[in-house]
This record gives C-alpha cells, structure tokens and sequence, in this order.
C-alpha cells in the first residue's frame, strides 16, 4: 500500500509539472496582451501595471483579423463537417457491411494515414491550378478533407464495429430505412468517436500554417496563423498587439475543447481510439 501511495503521489508530481510547464507560456501570452511594449521588456513575467485593452483594440478594429477569422471559421467548420458526414458514411459501411473489397477500402484509408499530405505539395499545387481552385477557400477546405478523412474513418471504423448488431436487427424489424438506422440509432451512439474525430481533426486546421501559406495569396483569404505574420514588422514589432492576436486566436478553439471536452474524454475511454 505505502508503494502504490509513493507511486500515485510520483505520477501526481509529474502531471503538475508537465500542466506548469504547458500553461506557463499561454500565462504569459495573456498577460502580455495587456502590456505595452515597454512593460512586455521591463518586466515580461509579472501581472500588467493596469488593465490596458488596448491592444485588443487595436487588432480588432484596426487590422484584418476579423477577415482572418472569419476564413479561418468557415475553412475549419467546414472541413470539420465534411471529414464527419464523409467519414461516418464510410466508416458504417466499413463496419456494418460485408462485402468483396472492405477489407481493400479500409487498407486504402490506413494508408492515407502513412502518408504525410505535405509531401504530395507541388502535385497538389498543380492540381488546384489546373481546376481554378488555387488561391480559394473552397481549395483549402478539400485538402483538409483529404488530409483527415483517414484518421477519421479510423476511428468510427473501431467505435461502430463494437456496437451491438442486434440495435440495426430491432430497427429493421420495425421497418427502419438504412438510413434511420445511421441517422436516429447510430449517430447518437457514436457521438463520443465524432467528438474525438471532430477535435483531432478541428485543432491542427485551425492551427495550421504551412498549407495556407502555399496555396493562399490573396490577403483577404488568409487564415489567422497566416494572417498573424503580418503583425510582425521586417525591422520592428508591436509584441502587445501580436500577443493579443494570438490570444484571440486561440480562444476559439480552446473554447470548444472546454463545451466538448466531457464527450472527448468519454469517447477515449469507451475505446474509440485503439
């Protein structure tokens, strides 16, 4: 008993340092959002002198990034909803389903998830010229789509085969289209995978830097992480009003995590990733 004390008590330590050390440099960005750039270099690790929102002012009103957020809202949502409608669709067929080539298509999804989309750039580049999609939001949204639609078959591939058979049998029974059966019986079951495939999927677009910085040009059709470069000055740079552009930026994402998070965590321990 007094090891399995010492251990828990280990693991606890270790899990307040790994939180420290993870939230200390988003601390330090929010208070630095209300900083000029004096105090930021004076004294960067202390609480600001006053509360000075000026900063988030200046970004809201005087810049693009109510532009950028809006792209970088309608890329994500988008592409978030197309990985799920996609990605359930296939996954119930994947798993509820027998039929010659499951088993080729579920290895042609796994495949998708060895092989990073970054390295097909130049194709891809070629490929939105080639169909007028390159500089587009719409371009943005498919490669996206593609690039987590694997990982999202996965996951509900795994989560509806470990779902009862006799739920569909009942449905059919009582004269249930295939569809209801998804939409009315399924979908609710396995809300906790498209929660899981949802985030996985929502937080590396949002964040994402490289794509949009290749395939988007025009200002007006950045997204934030793109967008945010601008604050930053070839030979100067106004670090209070960056700071509070990343703060904005992030508030997002970070609060549909917090609205989620019961449904993420209740998905990751039913086992709907393996």
């Amino acid at each position: 008993m007094r090891g399995e004390g010492v251990k828990n008590t280990a693991i606890q330590l270790l899990l307040a340092v790994n939180a420290l050390v993870m939230l200390f440099p988003i601390a330090l960005m929010v208070l630095s959002a209300f900083k000029s750039n004096a105090e930021i270099f004076d004294s960067p690790f202390t609480l600001p002198e006053t509360l000075d929102f000026s900063n988030l002012l200046h970004v809201w009103s005087d810049t693009e990034f109510v532009q950028y957020l809006l792209n970088s809202l309608v890329i994500t949502t988008s592409a978030v909803l197309l990985i799920l409608l996609a990605g359930t669709l296939a996954a119930y067929a994947l798993a509820r389903y027998t039929f010659p080539l499951n088993a080729s298509l579920y290895l042609f999804f796994l495949a998708g998830l060895m092989v990073p989309l970054k390295l097909a750039v130049i194709p891809l580049f070629v490929e939105l010229d080639t169909i007028g999609l390159l500089d587009t939001r719409l371009g943005l949204v498919l490669i996206y789509v593609a690039m987590g639609l694997p990982s999202g078959v996965f996951i509900m591939t795994g989560f509806l085969r470990n779902l009862p058979g006799e739920l569909e049998e009942a449905a059919r029974i009582e004269g249930a289209s295939e569809g209801r059966i998804l939409a009315q019986i399924m979908v609710p079951l396995a809300r906790p995978a498209l929660v899981i495939v949802a985030i996985q999927n929502a937080v590396p677009i949002w964040n994402d830097f490289f794509f949009p910085l290749v395939f988007i040009t025009t200002d007006a059709r950045k997204t934030l992480p793109q967008g945010l470069t601008v604050f930053m000055g070839e030979y100067s740079t106004d670090w209070g009003v960056l700071f509070a552009g990343l703060m904005l930026a992030a508030l997002p994402i970070t609060l549909v995590y917090i609205l989620l998070s019961k449904q993420f965590i209740a998905g990751m321990t039913q086992g709907a990733v393996k």
